[in-house]
């Protein structure tokens, strides 16, 4: 899978595409991500300018950006800019995005992009939360570091990523490792049982309690299977094993 970052800080990548998934991934040529700098392609390397209207905040140019994408786009090219007016990243959207061939991600600065780049160009508007960064830089990275997990090939158990929180649209369970005990607190019993019909059940039982506790507006989104339901009046129950 390609991926074009446009972005006027073409260093703030290096370390992260040189660590962990993303290493690897390109390593074994299953992602390729090239970083185009819009100042290449603006008069004295200047892309921000004053506002009209008035205001603090400088915003970037529309023309460098539009050249820059240019430059790197094709006919399967997917256009993101990363906005706080953007529709919410979650895992259903990342889901679809792995079908793309090519995503061109544009990364904002100052007050935003010349909004007459939408004009030229259909992007999808994405947010990574509701907060505001120096820029769109750190949230590319949450995006392919999102889609290239569950590329295949690059994790070497692919069950990993199925199982991870909100992948299955809840919280994922506890998990655990070796030592047995920890400073008195030991691994559940059920866990080394080797009956893994109960192990997942147990699993099943803790994503539910979890999710309930702590995001139940994604239960809102979720449908139930009598035994979850049954799950989940055990926990309001306050039957927490």
């Amino acid at each position: 899978m390609k991926f074009d970052i446009i972005s006027i800080f073409p260093g703030f990548f290096t370390a992260p595409l040189a660590h962990g998934v993303l290493r690897v991934a390109q390593e074994k040529k299953i992602i390729d991500v090239t970083i185009t700098d819009p100042r290449d392609y603006a008069k004295d390397s200047v892309v921000d300018d004053y506002q009209f209207g008035g205001g603090g905040g400088m915003v970037m140019k529309a023309e460098p950006v539009y050249q820059a994408i240019k430059h790197v786009q094709t006919k399967h090219s997917h256009l993101v800019n990363l906005t706080p007016k953007g529709e919410p990243l979650t895992q259903n959207m990342v889901n679809g995005l792995l079908d793309k061939d090519q995503l061109v991600i544009l990364c904002g600065r100052y007050k935003g992009i010349d909004d007459r780049i939408h004009a030229h160009f259909d992007l999808q508007e994405i947010s990574i939360g509701d907060y505001v960064l120096s820029g769109g830089e750190i949230g590319a990275l949450v995006i392919i570091d999102a889609i290239t997990r569950l590329l295949p090939g690059v994790l070497g158990n692919f069950s990993s990523a199925e199982s991870d929180s909100f992948q299955s649209r809840l919280l994922a369970s506890p998990h655990y490792t070796r030592p047995e005990v920890h400073r008195r607190q030991a691994v559940p019993d059920i866990l080394r049982s080797g009956n893994h019909k109960l192990v997942a059940g147990w699993r099943r039982k803790q994503s539910l309690r979890y999710t309930l506790a702590r995001r139940p507006d994604i239960l809102d989104r979720e449908v139930f299977s009598k035994n979850d339901l049954a799950i989940l009046l055990e926990v309001l129950d306050g039957k927490n094993s």
